[in-house]
């Protein structure tokens, strides 16, 4: 069973594309993303916000975090 839906792949398609035309932009800065995996992570992200079948984010589990 694939983890990602057809409009996920969709998404980041878009997004690699607009990579290579120079049109993406990170969000919070608005600096142009140059990074291959940064676009595919931009693609992911859009692509569930529109809700389409994109697995769950990972969290960082309490035993890997830093203990001081």
């Amino acid at each position: 069973m694939p983890k990602y839906g057809q409009a996920a792949q969709e998404s980041v398609h878009r997004a690699l594309h607009r990579m290579k035309k120079g049109k993406l932009e990170s969000g919070r800065s608005g600096a142009k993303v140059r990074s291959r995996k940064q676009a595919i992570a931009i693609g992911i992200s859009e692509a569930r916000e529109k809700g389409a079948k994109v697995p769950p984010r990972r969290h960082s589990s309490a035993t890997s975090r830093r203990k001081h």
